[in-house]
């Protein structure tokens, strides 16, 4: 039976995009910082309503579209279940002393000089050694954001010197999931793609350095005298403190070193810190609970309270109630939502056919290998600010774009590397994307303030771009001496003895 589903045209495509764009843009105006506990929602669905009329129009079912949408949606699932372990992680780390201990050494040892180049350079070591941005986000961030705000540092910068080491770590790390995908998607063997990234990838990460070494310099650290000496006693009036509170950190980064999953490895590293809680903060724990509760009923109770809701310290230091309150599961709902709202926009625009028409529109007008590499890396951006995704930003124009490089001759991992250039590491700079949603749950700031901090996750496609039209390293087939299919035909002995007995 013949389809009686007609391709969308250029304008159809556009149509939800332009009303996102308009719908986003009035969000950030009217509700500004407050725009993804609600309002983006709202715009995205929507937008989602506006895609299906637009796919109804040109034939394609109902159920159809509500099939793409469970699909779209279903992919997220991991992620969400990575997003409530996370939730609950800090809050029993934040309990546990964890968090605290982290903040105490942190705040003692860190220069503010060089304080957001330190963030940076932590964050790209662990990350290359776990392979993971989320999970050192969630770690080893939010320590570092306790302790930007026990010096007064900036908030945003902070969280964008931490972001772009987390996701330099993630890019070269051969444990990272994204790593992995964006060689098996465009065809080549993963530690090619490796080599070949480092062209775009180190350059930026070391001028995303300077420029982060250079805001460090020019800070003027706003603490008073005094004020560093009470943070830490007050620290130590209401935590017990010791190196050994660290355990919960080590077990959860030696899990992911070990290649456990992410979801199974956050789950054991707040239990770990649900139980360090229980051992090393009875004071706590029955200062937080009722006092007509025996110890053993506290300590289930409040263990059990912090998964779900968070911790809530109330203490005289206001400084250190902001500090060290957060935290559970229920914390990590509104993200969840903006996910799934993202999600369904972008599997409505993937399964009527929008998103495809976008990029074989683009293909038109990349004659040259630099402007396919150009095209693909801007694509690989556009799909993260539609699909909302960093997976769906590298799988779909991987897919869509593999034949095209075959047909120019280039290698694989020219488009390998232009996925990550684009897609991988812009994701946290969208608020609706999967990731910004994911970094402002855990760091505590909105994409909207830190992601003009970002550097690296703004210099790698440029880096990515200058490097395509200017030609450097940009590899083609011809020279792929060590892949079996593109070595030269091999002539028989038979028929070169007839050729040279010809000649």
């Amino acid at each position: 039976m013949k389809s009686t589903t007609r391709d969308p045209s250029l304008i159809d495509a556009l149509i939800p995009i332009f009303f996102l764009l308009v719908l986003l843009s009035m969000a950030v105006f009217y509700f500004g910082d407050n725009s993804s506990s609600g309002p983006n929602q709202i715009a995205l669905m929507i937008c989602a309503g506006i895609a299906t009329l637009v796919g109804l129009k040109n034939g394609h079912k109902r159920k159809h579209i509500e099939k793409s949408i469970v699909k779209g949606i279903s992919l997220t699932l991991g992620a969400i279940l990575i997003l409530l372990a996370v939730g609950t992680l800090i809050g029993t780390w934040l309990l546990a002393g964890t968090v605290p201990t982290m903040i105490y050494y942190g705040l003692q040892i860190l220069n503010p000089d060089y304080f957001y180049v330190s963030c940076s350079i932590i964050c790209a070591v662990v990350a290359i050694s776990i392979g993971s941005s989320w999970t050192v986000a969630a770690t080893i961030g939010v320590a570092l954001m306790g302790v930007a705000n026990g010096l007064n540092i900036s908030a945003p910068i902070t969280a964008g010197a931490i972001i772009s080491g987390a996701y330099f770590g993630d890019k070269l790390s051969p444990l990272s999931d994204t790593t992995n995908l964006a060689p098996a998607v465009a065809g080549t063997e993963l530690f090619t793609h490796i080599k070949h990234m480092t062209w775009s990838t180190i350059p930026s990460f070391i001028i995303a350095l300077f420029i982060f070494l250079i805001l460090g310099f020019n800070h003027e650290t706003k603490i008073v005298d005094g004020q560093l000496d009470g943070l830490l006693t007050s620290l130590q009036a209401v935590y017990f403190i010791d190196w050994y509170l660290l355990l919960p950190l080590v077990v959860t980064l030696t899990l992911a070193i070990k290649k456990v999953p992410a979801f199974p490895a956050i789950g054991i590293g707040a239990i770990t810190g649900a139980i360090w809680a229980m051992l090393f903060q009875q004071d706590l724990i029955l200062a937080y609970a009722n006092s007509e509760l025996g110890s053993v009923s506290a300590n289930i109770t409040v263990v059990w309270q912090v998964m779900h809701e968070g911790l809530k310290l109330n203490t005289e230091n206001a400084v250190m109630n902001d500090l060290l309150s957060g935290g559970g599961m229920g914390s990590m709902l509104n993200t969840i939502w903006l996910i799934i709202c993202a999600m369904t926009f972008g599997a409505i625009m993937e399964g009527v056919g929008l998103l495809k028409k976008i990029v074989e529109t683009l293909i038109r007008f990349s004659q040259r290998a630099s402007s396919l590499i150009t095209t693909t890396i801007i694509t690989a951006f556009g799909t993260n600010c539609i699909a909302a995704d960093q997976y769906i930003a590298v799988v779909m124009p991987g897919r869509m774009f593999k034949d095209e490089f075959t047909k120019r001759n280039l290698a694989p991992e020219n488009l390998s590397r232009a996925l990550e250039d684009g897609g991988t590491v812009t994701s946290p700079l969208v608020p609706w994307n999967t990731c910004g949603a994911y970094m402002q749950s855990v760091l505590l700031v909105n994409p909207l303030e830190y992601a003009v901090f970002c550097f690296f996750n703004w210099l790698t496609p440029i880096v990515g771009i200058i490097c395509a039209v200017l030609g450097y390293k940009v590899k083609t087939l011809v020279n792929e001496g060590k892949d079996a299919m593109l070595e030269p035909l091999k002539i028989p002995k038979k028929l070169r003895r007839v050729k040279r007995a010809r000649s």
